[in-house]
């Protein structure tokens, strides 16, 4: 083997003339002489068409390269710019290394592959560069891989949902696919606006071929994926709607938590210590101490009560039946998820006829929205298809928006996430 074929493949580089190399003692750093070969010379950096040469630009440059055991590695190469007949004056394109970037494919490509696996620290130290400058690699890494691929290809049942990824109400809205069950595109906002981005970008024979659509009941979603796919099935998510079920059922219990501690403040104050044997009673106070500890044994399944939740779900039962009445209508709701489907439509009329009569102001105002997404719910049962994809998806979203913690721009969390959760994880150069 030539040397100069054994140091294109150590420095990770092809189509390249290496012209030479030598270790600079002061810096600690080897230093090889590069440039492109005649056929991968005179392109534009921006579009790789041939280009006639404009000027020397700003003369040699450098680019950072894998180490070579401890020892750090830097190419270097005239980077003279040429006249691009769409873009201008631009920088020569270079085969070892992306436009405008600081360091070699192979460098990325590395670098992309311990951001998806490493933690922040092990990707800062092992490859000795800022955390910031790993979110400008992952946001080239992931716009090359966005080029390659047909990421929206084949969507047939998608699910959608936005995730707060920053203080100050910053959200992503999120696409997934339930059928390849991956990340399929992601942006920065919460409005119908963002939702059209992504149909938008679909296209309008692709909306076409989407055939059920599951979200969490918010309008500004719903009023876009009727105007843009009509033909699909909406979905309601059963988490979410049970969730609403479970707020008013909160909401009652503080409205009671409320009158007990209402009652306990004209009760007769006691000295610090264990009562006299004749104090009053004070059954104010004993309530709302009761009723504030109550929250999960009215929250969980019955089946998934400890036994001093069912005591304390019976004590309920037999002394407020208001709140416990708001029980069995958040349990009853719950249980018609898991019903077949042409019982589910019976059942759920009979559950809004119920609430509407149910004399509890939070529960007579979710029934309303029940009967809006009553179409929504059954198509949820019938097809069997919740939101849970995309939840468990916003739980690792949520993972990795820690982790990407100082990247400069929003852009770079959505490319770790693509890398990391949309099917196409980053490979270690060398490998296949």
């Amino acid at each position: 083997m030539q040397n100069a074929t054994l140091w294109r493949a150590l420095l990770g580089v092809e189509k390249t003339v290496v012209e030479g190399v030598e270790y600079e003692e002061d810096e600690g750093v080897l230093l090889a002489r590069v440039r492109p070969t005649r056929r991968a010379s005179s392109r534009c950096g921006r579009c790789g068409r041939r280009s006639p040469w404009y000027d020397r630009g700003e003369g040699r440059r450098r680019w950072r390269a894998l180490d070579l055991g401890t020892i750090p590695v830097w190419l270097e190469a005239d980077a003279p710019r040429v006249n691009c007949g769409e873009h201008g004056p631009t920088v020569r394109a270079v085969p070892w290394a992306r436009h405008a970037a600081g360091h070699t494919r192979v460098f990325d490509e590395q670098v992309a592959w311990l951001a998806t696996q490493c933690s922040k620290s092990a990707v800062t130290e092992l490859m000795r560069i800022a955390w910031r400058t790993v979110g400008a690699i992952i946001t080239r890494v992931w716009a090359d891989v966005d080029a390659r691929c047909d990421r929206l290809a084949g969507l047939r049942r998608i699910g959608i949902d936005e995730i707060s990824y920053k203080k100050g109400h910053k959200y992503l809205m999120v696409v997934v696919d339930h059928d390849a069950r991956r990340l399929v595109w992601a942006a920065p906002g919460r409005t119908s606006a963002t939702v059209g981005e992504f149909f938008d970008l679909l296209g309008e024979g692709r909306c076409a071929q989407i055939t059920h659509v599951s979200a969490d009941g918010a309008d500004f979603i719903e009023t876009i994926v009727a105007a843009r796919c009509p033909n699909a099935v909406r979905v309601a998510d059963p988490f979410h709607v049970v969730k609403w079920a479970t707020d008013a059922l909160d909401e009652v219990r503080r409205e009671a938590w409320n009158d007990a501690r209402a009652l306990a403040r004209k009760e007769p104050k006691r000295r610090r210590g264990r009562p006299r044997a004749d104090a009053p009673p004070r059954p104010g106070s004993e309530r709302a101490k009761a009723l504030k500890g109550a929250r999960y044994s009215l929250w969980k399944n019955p089946e998934n009560l400890s036994e001093n939740q069912q005591v304390k779900l019976a004590w309920i039962a037999s002394t407020d039946p208001k709140l416990y009445r708001a029980y069995l209508l958040k349990e009853a709701l719950r249980v018609i998820f898991t019903m077949p489907h042409d019982a589910a439509g019976e059942a759920l009329d009979r559950w809004i006829s119920w609430a509407r009569r149910c004399r509890i102001p939070a529960f007579v105002k979710l029934q309303k929205g029940i009967v809006k997404h009553r179409a929504r719910i059954l198509a949820a049962i019938e097809h069997n298809l919740s939101n849970g994809l995309i939840e468990s998806t916003n739980t690792k979203i949520r993972l990795i928006t820690r982790i990407a913690f100082g990247f400069k721009s929003v852009e770079a969390l959505i490319a770790l996430a693509m890398l990391s959760l949309g099917g196409h994880r980053p490979v270690l150069p060398g490998r296949k």
